[in-house]
């Protein structure tokens, strides 16, 4: 882990990362030569099993923050990822306050969680498991992403739950929530995430958008979101290979 990461995130600094889907650590670590602030590691969608995950973190987690997206709200899951190594983890789909306290309860040692205890890649194998363990409590990253209209309707207690460092928005799922898939400008849409934007910033809790480019993140870096997530390794990979394309059939 990065330590002071969360403690960056919660002092309100501008967090930028992109997005890895590609199973392969080579990836995560051109991004993080790029210099970007963290790495949104997709565990949800797309190809990512749980050896690339490790990868991954092995090749770059000591130079960059990873915070990992897990399928589901699971204990398993949850656990799994960061005794991996991760600095956190984003659960999808978190659409009432108790399963948010169950996010914080599986991501928090106790006296502030359940999180199972044992020797794994983040504890140094056994060798820094004291340090660790220490420490994780204050530095581990607890990211929900509302995604639904029901998390709308939801949100007040959802952002009343203790633990919580972050609400981020997934403006897609959202869309759908609402029967207007990809319609992400819809006054609908917009209203429900205009409700979202002020819960969270009423709680003093960070708030994240994803983009599929720099031009879609602007808009809510202007009103105050913080951990931005902007394009994918294969949208970064197609969209420059069509563009040389086109200029050496230009040329």
């Amino acid at each position: 882990m990065i330590k002071g990461f969360r403690t960056r995130l919660k002092n309100g600094e501008k967090l930028l990362g992109t997005m890895v889907t590609l199973p392969t650590a080579s990836t995560a670590e051109i991004l993080a030569d790029a210099g970007f602030d963290w790495l949104f590691i997709d565990g949800e969608h797309g190809p990512l099993a749980t050896s690339d995950i490790l990868s991954i973190l092995q090749a770059v987690s000591h130079r960059v923050a990873c915070i990992v997206r897990v399928p589901i709200c699971d204990e398993a899951e949850i656990k799994k990822v960061l005794d991996l190594g991760a600095q956190g983890v984003i659960v999808p789909q978190v659409n009432t306050a108790d399963q948010a306290a169950d996010v914080v309860r599986f991501s928090r040692y106790a006296p502030e969680g359940a999180r199972g205890v044992g020797l794994a890649r983040a504890h140094g194998y056994g060798f820094k498991f004291a340090d660790y363990v220490a420490n994780a409590n204050d530095e581990v990253i607890v990211v929900v992403q509302a995604e639904h209209k029901i998390a709308v309707d939801n949100i007040q207690s959802i952002t009343s739950v203790p633990g919580i460092d972050c609400v981020l928005l997934g403006p897609y799922d959202l869309s759908a929530s609402y029967g207007k898939m990809g319609q992400i400008s819809d006054p609908e849409v917009l209203a429900g995430i205009s409700r979202v934007t002020a819960a969270c910033q009423s709680a003093g809790i960070p708030l994240g958008y994803f983009g599929v480019s720099a031009e879609a993140v602007a808009p809510y870096a202007a009103q105050g979101y913080t951990l931005l997530v902007a394009g994918v390794d294969v949208l970064f990979l197609g969209a420059g290979a069509r563009r040389t394309l086109k200029e050496m059939q230009e040329a």
